[in-house]
């Protein structure tokens, strides 16, 4: 229970400096400055979702969750290349790169899917 909680507070960590991040970039600014934008909305909106999917209450498909997990952690790595090639965004590359490990961490502490339950 505390990876889940652990990751869920990397996932709110993460879409808060993605989207401060996203708001400081003009939307008609260089190709360069309109990527870290869109990839800081997308990474804000996907962390959120993992989130309040973390944060719920009711028994969760593993599976689900899990490709919720990687996907948070693909797209979080992608989000903090990117902000590595803009100054003043090392704090929120660095937020990304810890959510997608607080991603991969709890989702390895799921069952993997062939793993016997029964011990077999």
């Amino acid at each position: 229970m505390e990876d889940r909680f652990v990751c869920a507070q990397a996932c709110t960590e993460c879409a808060r400096a993605c989207a401060m991040r996203a708001s400081l970039a003009h939307p008609d600014g260089p190709p360069d400055e309109a990527l870290a934008r869109r990839k800081g909305i997308l990474c804000a909106e996907v962390c959120d979702a993992t989130c309040r999917l973390l944060s719920e209450q009711a028994h969760l498909d593993e599976a689900a969750l899990r490709v919720q997990l990687e996907w948070c952690g693909t797209v979080c790595l992608e989000t903090a290349q990117v902000f590595d090639d803009h100054p003043g965004a090392e704090d929120t590359a660095k937020a990304c790169r810890e959510c997608a490990q607080a991603c991969a961490d709890f989702a390895w502490t799921l069952q993997t899917p062939d793993s016997g339950r029964d011990g077999g």
